[in-house]
């Protein structure tokens, strides 16, 4: 027997072993062989079918089938459902590694390890899961899945800068990287650290973790100090987020926008350490009430970022390279999705210098800051106000003066 069938058969008596272990620590006796031969079964059934077709395969099956059934049906029925499958499993896992199939058979292996041991977090997961939850995730299969499929993918409109397949594809990533935290924030809690709701409220929706915060101290929820420190670790958090959405939609000029961009970050956490330190460390909640999948946010994220595009294309077009800021700095108030992402696309398709669009980005992040400390000041009175305007003040400071004196 060659050696490389001698060694995918020791791969499948490891991965059976790992998952009988694993049934016969979970109270399935005697599990450990069990599963240890079924996984060689499949993986004997594999092997045969490589020179006889695919007869012996479909044998396997049937002989298990059979199995499970008799042993399920039988006077001493034993195991649930879970573990039957899990004998399914292991068999094609067995099969995978004589068919060259071992790095999937590794992996498939992992995960219903994961899956068994998992039993309790999961129904712990399941039982906090609310309608509310499994209505946002329909919303972003509708909003992936059924949506963007049908969508052409093609330029339209003046100046060749909207495709509606692209858009779409933006709004898929910032809805679910928006949804992603926001459930996380619901299967752990709320009230959680001054630190932990920050970061959580900068990958959901900094603008309304600010206006969250800032009500909450306004009635006395949360201390003015606490608050303000919220507040600066998501506006950190935003510039992470950038990152990421740059390193999605275009790999390739991330090395060239980071520099800069990875300097204000670290400037800004800075910022947040001190003011967590400063203020205090006591828990606060600061969360948002509502899931970021609705089709009304998605079809309003869309309108801007198509609206962002058009403005820079136009601005470039008409007023040079100055006017690119003005459209930065506006679109930036709200929200940076729609100009970090717009710039990237920009930059990647050669319209746009790279040392232009970084710029544009760290502007529609001081403008972001400049309509947070608004917020604060309008929704969150002058006690949080003045906690949180000295760092916000260096942090606008310190994106301005790598606009103006990182090399070019």
């Amino acid at each position: 027997m060659p050696t490389a069938d001698l060694l995918h058969i020791g791969l499948a008596t490891a991965l059976g072993l790992l998952v009988g272990l694993q049934r016969e620590w979970a109270g399935q006796h005697p599990a450990g062989r069990t599963f240890t031969l079924i996984t060689l079964f499949g993986a004997l059934t594999g092997l045969l079918s490589r020179d006889l077709g695919q007869v012996p395969l479909a044998g396997g099956f049937l002989v298990l089938g059979t199995f499970v059934i008799t042993m399920r049906l039988g006077p001493a029925a034993r195991g649930g459902v879970t573990s039957m499958v899990a004998t399914a499993v292991m068999f094609c896992v067995g099969a995978m590694c004589m068919r060259d199939l071992a790095g999937a058979a590794v992996v498939v292996t992992g995960i219903t390890t994961v899956l068994l041991e998992w039993k309790h977090p999961l129904r712990r997961i399941i039982a906090k899961t609310s309608k509310e939850d499994m209505q946002a995730a329909v919303r972003l299969i509708l909003i992936g899945m059924v949506i963007l499929p049908v969508l052409p993918n093609e330029a339209w409109g003046p100046y060749g800068v909207l495709n509606p397949f692209r858009i779409w594809l933006m709004v898929v990533l910032i809805v679910g990287i928006s949804l992603a935290a926001w459930v996380t924030q619901r299967l752990f809690g709320q009230r959680s650290s001054t630190a932990v709701a920050g970061l959580l409220g900068g990958v959901i929706s900094s603008t309304a973790t600010t206006v969250g915060i800032a009500k909450q101290s306004k009635l006395g929820d949360t201390s003015p100090g606490a608050s303000a420190a919220v507040v600066m670790i998501a506006s950190t958090v935003v510039i992470a987020r950038v990152l990421f959405e740059i390193l999605v939609v275009a790999r390739g000029i991330l090395p060239t926008l980071a520099p800069p961009l990875l300097v204000v970050f670290g400037w800004l956490a800075i910022l947040s350490f001190a003011s967590f330190f400063i203020y205090c460390r006591k828990p606060v909640e600061a969360s948002v009430s509502h899931a970021p999948s609705n089709l009304r946010t998605a079809a309003i994220f869309g309108t801007l970022y198509a609206g962002v595009l058009l403005a820079v294309a136009a601005a470039r077009e008409y007023v040079g390279d100055s006017g690119l800021y003005v459209v930065a700095a506006l679109s930036g108030l709200t929200d940076m999705d729609a100009i970090t992402l717009s710039t990237a696309q920009l930059v990647e398709q050669g319209d746009i210098e790279p040392t232009i669009g970084w710029r544009l980005i760290i502007s529609g992040l001081v403008s972001n800051l400049v309509f947070k400390t608004m917020l604060v000041s309008s929704l969150g009175g002058r006690t949080m106000l003045l906690r949180v305007l000295p760092f916000m003040l260096l942090a606008g400071a310190g994106g301005i003066l790598v606009i103006m004196f990182w090399p070019n």
